[in-house]
């Protein structure tokens, strides 16, 4: 399963078959992935076993210490990744997805400058739409972690809104823009206390 998360167009992302053209709203015809520059892209926390997870995140921690990284990782972040990533897995299964990893790879609905500024050597890996395959492919709206509803279960607060708690096919993408709209990512642009 390819999805995106994390803030910005607010659209954790795959891939989509949509004609763009009737739409009110133009919706970006790519994705992107964003890693750090002296690291391959597509590295997965969730690919870890529990203790070796706990030593990236501690080596990303230490390069926020050295100014190298902006990005916080609370001390329930690896957990309430994991349950996202479940909730997120079942939801597609159960609209019909084929995913074939556990957790999926994150991508943003177009570009995102949010996460371009979390290091200063950030690198972008831009995926046409068109070239992610739809039964692997799904997206929530907005960010996954919000979209899924789990932060009460972590500490942290929960709007609901109609759109949450789903896992959408990249089919529905046009549908889904039109009816609420592209978040402009706008609230997203300082990382201060976003953990």
């Amino acid at each position: 399963m390819l999805c995106t998360s994390e803030p910005c167009s607010g659209i954790s992302m795959t891939h989509h078959e949509v004609s763009h053209r009737s739409l009110k709203t133009d919706i970006p015809d790519y994705a992107t992935h964003y890693h750090l520059s002296d690291r391959r892209p597509f590295l997965n926390l969730s690919d870890l076993e529990d203790e070796r997870s706990s030593e990236v995140i501690r080596d990303l921690q230490e390069l926020r210490r050295a100014g190298r990284n902006t990005r916080l990782f609370g001390r329930t972040y690896v957990l309430w990744r994991r349950a996202t990533e479940r909730k997120m897995r079942e939801l597609f299964l159960q609209a019909g997805g084929e995913p074939e990893r556990q957790a999926p790879h994150y991508f943003v609905l177009g570009s995102c400058h949010w996460f371009e500024r979390l290091a200063p050597d950030t690198l972008p890996v831009a995926i046409p739409l068109a070239a992610l395959p739809t039964n692997v492919t799904s997206f929530t709206y907005p960010d996954s972690f919000g979209a899924m509803g789990l932060g009460p279960e972590f500490g942290q607060p929960y709007e609901p809104r109609p759109y949450h708690g789903r896992v959408y096919r990249m089919e529905e993408l046009g549908v889904v823009v039109e009816t609420h709209g592209l978040p402009d990512g706008s609230q997203d642009e300082d990382y201060e206390g976003y953990h």
